[in-house]
């Protein structure tokens, strides 16, 4: 599974979300403008090759449209990820829940689910979080909720079954969020911050924490947060996968094609079982996923009301943000 993508970005800024004008059927690496972008890593050739069996798309939109049109932006990146499974339908498949996941493997499509990649495309309102939710985005990072207080998203996301995923945010933050959530968290796409020490990653006494709260580090790939230089090894990303393994005790290359040739290092590795491998490949993933929803139903039979926050836009300090070029 891998639960971090920017390809619908990458779609908004190559074609500007004309999904008649995009073939995720051919090779990027071989039609331009995406071959030449160092941030293009994935067509539907590479995901099957890969065998990843669940993509979670990122809905992000720039931080600069915070206060200004970032709640529409950010239904326009869900818009395209939805649009992107229907029109190749015969190989993904729409999902929002666990269950839903499982379905769609079993019936050999890559189950497509939508996370939405900062609190700023709330627009500052947990009613936009339920709405979002209600769309079919039952994941959002906690990064750049700067206004109201981040506790009340927290527990409005355990109440509806929604993921809080911690990559990108303070160590603070993960201290607090892990705190406030009755569900397992996750990191999406970080590493070991003592392996390689970018403020991306999470330090070992973050990890035990999350060996409590029942969550999941998904091990980013990129080369600057496994080695903190311009190269790195498939051996590389192991030693963060077994740090990680080490210290929190579960745990959840090129482009997404080479999946396979990480689990044929590991299988090598006779600290990793086939049961172990499979933990790695998505049932600690499916775990937490289920978990989270469980809370969820907890909530629910407890007849919890929606939480609300009311606020008050005289209250807001609105920053100048340089957007396209120009002050807004």
């Amino acid at each position: 599974m891998n639960v971090h993508n920017d390809l619908p970005w990458n779609i908004r800024k190559f074609v500007h979300n004309q999904i008649q004008d995009f073939n995720f059927s051919s090779d990027l690496r071989k039609v331009e403008p995406w071959s030449r972008s160092t941030w293009s890593h994935t067509d539907l050739l590479r995901l099957q090759e890969g065998m990843v069996g669940c993509q979670l798309w990122s809905a992000y939109v720039p931080c600069g449209a915070q206060h200004l049109d970032a709640v529409q932006l950010t239904l326009e990146q869900i818009d395209v990820i939805r649009r992107l499974s229907e029109k190749y339908s015969h190989a993904l498949e729409f999902v929002t829940s666990s269950q839903e996941i499982v379905s769609a493997h079993r019936r050999g499509k890559i189950a497509s689910m939508v996370g939405i990649e900062g609190g700023h495309s709330l627009g500052n309102s947990i009613a936009v979080l339920r709405m979002f939710y209600s769309l079919g985005a039952p994941f959002l990072h906690l990064l750049n909720i700067v206004v109201f207080p981040f506790q009340k998203v927290i527990k409005e996301m355990n109440r509806l079954g929604m993921v809080v995923d911690l990559s990108h945010v303070s160590v603070q933050t993960m201290k607090d969020a892990l705190n406030t959530s009755r569900a397992p968290v996750i990191f999406s796409h970080s590493s070991a911050h003592s392996i390689c020490n970018s403020t991306r990653n999470v330090p070992d006494d973050i990890l035990r924490l999350l060996s409590i709260n029942g969550g999941l580090v998904m091990v980013n790939f990129y080369n600057y947060f496994i080695t903190c230089n311009e190269s790195a090894s498939i051996g590389d990303v192991i030693d963060h996968i077994n740090h990680i393994r080490s210290v929190a005790a579960l745990l959840g290359l090129e482009d997404v094609s080479k999946y396979p040739n990480l689990f044929s290092k590991l299988i090598e590795d006779p600290r990793w079982s086939t049961e172990d491998l499979k933990k790695l490949a998505g049932k600690n993933f499916l775990r937490v996923f289920r978990r989270v929803e469980e809370v969820s139903w907890n909530f629910i039979f407890l007849l919890y009301p929606p939480f609300f926050h009311f606020f008050s836009r005289k209250r807001m300090h609105v920053k100048i943000y340089k957007l396209n070029g120009r002050k807004v």
